[in-house]
Parts: C-alpha cells; sequence; structure tokens
C-alpha cells in the first residue's frame, strides 16, 4: 500500500451560533483556517454557507406555543461550513473530532480502513486523555461552585437584619410547642 492509498479524505460540517452575522462568517473562514494548520491535516475545499436568522430556520418547524421568542433570541444567527480534509491517517481525523467538535463527520474515503493496533491504542489513548481533561475540568468547576454557595450563604446571613433572625427563631419555638 502506498502512502497516498493510506490517506483518509472526509468532510467535516462546522456549525456556528451568534451575532453579528459577519462574525460567523469570519469565524468559519478562521477556523477551516486553523483546520489547515493542524498537524497531518490538508483542507482540500471548504464551503461556509451564509447566516440565517434562527427565526427563519425554526418557522416551518414552529407550532403556535413555540413562536413565542424573546427578541434576543430572534437576533441569533446560525451558519455552518462544509470543509473537506484530508488527513495522513486516523488519528489526526479523531483530534479534529474532539478539538473542534464538528456536527457531522463523514467520511469519503477510503472504504475500508485497515488500522494496526498501535493506531487503535492511539486513538483510546486520545480519548483517554481527553475524557481526563474534561473530568479534571468538570472537578474543579464543582469545587468552585461549592466555595461560591458557600461564600454566598455568608454574605446573605450577615445581610438578614437580626429583627429577622429573631422572628424566624420565635416561629421555630412556636411551631415545636
Amino acid at each position: 500500500m502506498s502512502f497516498n492509498e493510506k490517506k483518509i479524505n472526509a468532510t467535516l460540517i462546522i456549525e456556528v451560533l451568534g451575532r453579528p452575522p459577519e462574525h460567523l462568517i469570519a469565524t468559519l473562514e478562521d477556523i477551516s483556517k486553523r483546520i489547515g494548520e493542524e498537524k497531518g491535516v490538508k483542507v482540500i475545499e471548504r464551503t461556509v454557507n451564509p447566516p440565517i436568522l434562527m427565526r427563519q430556520k425554526a418557522e416551518p418547524l414552529a407550532t403556535s406555543s413555540t413562536k413565542i421568542q424573546s427578541k434576543d433570541q430572534q437576533e441569533f444567527y446560525t451558519s455552518f461550513a462544509e470543509i473537506n480534509v484530508e488527513v495522513e491517517e486516523i488519528l489526526y481525523l479523531v483530534i479534529l473530532m474532539f478539538k473542534y467538535m464538528p456536527a457531522n463527520v463523514e467520511i469519503i474515503s477510503p472504504q475500508n480502513i485497515s488500522l494496526p493496533n498501535s493506531g487503535f491504542n492511539d486513538i483510546l489513548n486520545e480519548l483517554t486523555r481527553r475524557l481526563h481533561g474534561y473530568e479534571e475540568i468538570a472537578r474543579i468547576l464543582q469545587t468552585e461552585k461549592k466555595i461560591l454557595e458557600n461564600k454566598l450563604r455568608v454574605v446573605l446571613e450577615k445581610e438578614t437584619p437580626k429583627e429577622d433572625k429573631e422572628d424566624n427563631s420565635e416561629k421555630k419555638s412556636k411551631k415545636k410547642k
């Protein structure tokens, strides 16, 4: 098998949501540029679709109960880019998936991909490394949330007037009787 046969062609669909619409186009172009700069990845072709208002996109599906939206929701735009890439090996495609979180990935060629154990090990190790990173972030956020909740309780207790505290304690003692 030659080196060219080993390469994998795939299409990534990257979606974005936000405003203003010009920002979405610039963001998708920047993402496709960064994808092309990744190790072992070559962008073959890219198509950035024009942004559309979210309400325009959702109107055909909307029922009378879902047609009510706030002004802010109506001003959001959505767009997507179709990026055709050529990667040197499947690991690079997996890394693209984790790094850019495409809405869809389609492998165009080759029809069959042969993967030695070492290649499969690389993919599993990358997956494990990413999952550990996400778990670490989740733990940090949980700890910070608990700290903030405790600080908020202390602040709220200090702001509660003494009369309210006494009234509450009297109410509790009356309920016990």
